[in-house]
């Protein structure tokens, strides 16, 4: 009877194990910058609703998660025959937001510690005093794999540039573009957002943050 029981314990820890890894979003290919992607003359210019975009984020440590989202400020996305040409989009930083904590639990803190606005922590993470905007540029749409069009891009933060590669649902009409990401990884210590990161401090034990911010971009634009 030990036996059995000790045998469901393994499989039910390597089913949770299994799922867990399941559960993880895939990280996104990054690579150095590459040159942006130029519209034809033929291409339709569509605005951004910056009201109506927006970055959701979730950060991890050993203790849980905070998750939160990042507006837009401004971009725009070229079309032709149904398909994406081109496109570029500014991110607001200073409207990092903090979504899993209310104010008695500590929400502005946090917010104030993402955004570098608490003295001597201004470069913990993004700094947006100094670096107030950050920018994704298209450099190539690729051919849609189920559905899914891949979307690589240079994607610029506190002065630093990197060219990142995703999945997205696009859908385009005569007057609406929407288009919606997979849920996927950066390594923010690309960019220069050390902060308790285990790969640049070594001697931290479990008071760490971990490098991987999960990220699902979704973005309305209208002629």
């Amino acid at each position: 009877m030990k036996k059995v029981i000790l045998s469901l314990a393994i499989l039910s820890s390597l089913a949770l194990t299994s799922c867990k890894k399941e559960a993880n979003a895939p990280e996104a290919q990054t690579t150095e910058a590459a040159d942006a992607k130029a519209s034809s003359e033929a291409a339709a210019e569509y605005k951004v609703d910056a009201a109506k975009s927006v970055i959701d984020w979730t950060g991890t440590k050993p203790t849980g998660k905070h998750t939160g989202t990042i507006h837009l400020k401004s971009g725009e996305i070229f079309a032709n025959n149904g398909a994406v040409e081109s496109g570029k989009f500014t991110i607001d930083m200073n409207s990092i937001a903090v979504t899993d904590l209310t104010e008695k639990d500590g929400k502005a803190d946090l917010e104030g510690h993402l955004k570098g606005s608490a003295k001597e922590k201004e470069d913990h993470f993004f700094n947006v005093a100094k670096y107030p905007e950050a920018v994704f540029e298209i450099t190539k749409v690729g051919a849609a794999v189920q559905g899914k069009s891949i979307i690589e891009g240079n994607l610029t933060m506190k002065g630093i540039t990197k060219n990142i590669k995703f999945p997205a649902m696009v859908s385009i009409d005569n007057t609406h573009i929407a288009l919606v990401s997979d849920t996927f990884t950066i390594n923010r210590t690309e960019w220069g957002v050390n902060y308790a990161s285990k790969s640049v401090f070594g001697d931290l034990g479990d008071k760490f943050v971990n490098d991987e911010i999960e990220l699902k971009i979704s973005v309305e634009a209208a002629k």
